[in-house]
């Protein structure tokens, strides 16, 4: 009986142990590196080695070092795990402006673009497209595509280190993304994006951070190193959609702005602080020929400039139609209940 009892027990404690380490096993590991033998030396090789159905999670960990290259991916459930936030970097010098010039899309407008793809995630790496920096100056280029045959490509145009299309359930974590024009962090998706974006440093021009559909930040840094504005949002496709910006600091240039918006936008900002040199400037309407069909929906709860305090951004969470409490601002409400978001 003994015997029988323990066979049981065995059993169970077996079949919990593979519950647990299944999972684990089936997890593939990609090492990208520099300098160690028998691994990748480009992160594109490693992505490319993954098979286009990929449905299980695949981590690509990159290790130290600077890779000069374009990132392209159409391929889901992937990790991209850096060595360390400073010393994995990923960079490339691009304008938009003159890319399209020969180019018939935005496909390859980043230092890394992704479409058509879920559940990819990003960590402790940074992301660089240093156009601005390389080209101090405006320049006039030949430009097929434009009616004139020129083109003139300012250094601080639109230069996105990140941009995304038809891509959702997005991750962030502990990651640097740097441009020195505008656009910096351009996921777009207005129909179901979701992306979330946890102890990032996000720094660039005009709308250096334009997230279009929904969006949840929390414990950032965003700079302002030129531009008009830092934040804007694109929600005019579904109600709901929002950007939230929780816990987060705005610093920049003296006179930055916090932020615009063109299109249907909706705005929450949580316990954030600005700099005592951001200019006393509530989120703004640009003058646009766009119908704004649900009005301003720009909302504050708990926020705080050094030095001062001003009345626009007075707490005013109350007036939302979704009537929500601060202590309900999560990634569960923001993302509707649709994405299973495991924080850590």
């Amino acid at each position: 009986m003994v015997i029988k009892l323990m066979s049981v027990k065995s059993y169970i404690l077996s079949l919990l142990l593979s519950l647990i380490i299944l999972p684990v096993l089936a997890e593939q590991r990609i090492i990208v590196s520099p300098t160690l033998p028998n691994t990748y030396r480009s992160i594109q090789l490693a992505i490319n080695s993954i098979a286009s159905n990929n449905n299980s999670t695949v981590v690509i960990e990159i290790k130290n070092g600077i890779y000069k290259e374009k990132i392209f991916l159409k391929k889901s459930h992937i990790i991209f795990r850096g060595e360390s936030r400073e010393g994995t970097i990923i960079e490339q010098t691009i304008a938009r402006d003159e890319w399209r010039c020969s180019n018939p899309s935005d496909w390859g407008v980043a230092t890394i673009n992704i479409d058509s793809c879920a559940d990819i995630q990003f960590e402790n790496l940074t992301v660089i497209n240093s156009y601005g920096k390389q080209n101090l100056g405006d320049k006039t280029i030949n430009c097929a595509t434009d009616s004139t045959g020129k083109k003139l490509i300012r250094s601080n145009s639109h230069q996105m280190a990140f941009r995304s299309f038809a891509a959702t359930k997005l991750q962030f974590k502990h990651c640097r993304f740097v441009a020195y024009g505008g656009d910096t962090m351009s996921p777009w998706n207005t129909n179901d994006g979701m992306f979330y974006f946890k102890d990032c440093i996000m720094e660039g021009g005009v709308d250096l951070f334009c997230p279009r559909g929904w969006s949840f930040a929390e414990n950032c840094l965003f700079i302002a190193n030129t531009g008009p504005a830092i934040i804007w949002h694109d929600g005019s496709v579904h109600e709901s959609s929002k950007t939230v910006l929780k816990n987060c600091r705005f610093e920049g240039y003296d006179g930055f702005k916090l932020g615009r918006y063109h299109r249907d936008a909706q705005f929450y900002l949580i316990n954030c602080s600005f700099a005592a040199n951001m200019a006393n400037e509530d989120i703004y309407l640009v003058p646009t020929n766009n119908t704004i069909v649900w009005g301003r929906r720009v909302y504050y709860y708990n926020c705080k400039k050094d030095g001062q305090q001003y009345t626009w951004y007075t707490n005013n969470i109350n007036i939302s139609k979704e009537a929500i409490s601060p202590n309900g601002i999560n990634t569960d409400w923001v993302f509707e209940h649709k994405w299973d978001l495991l924080i850590n």
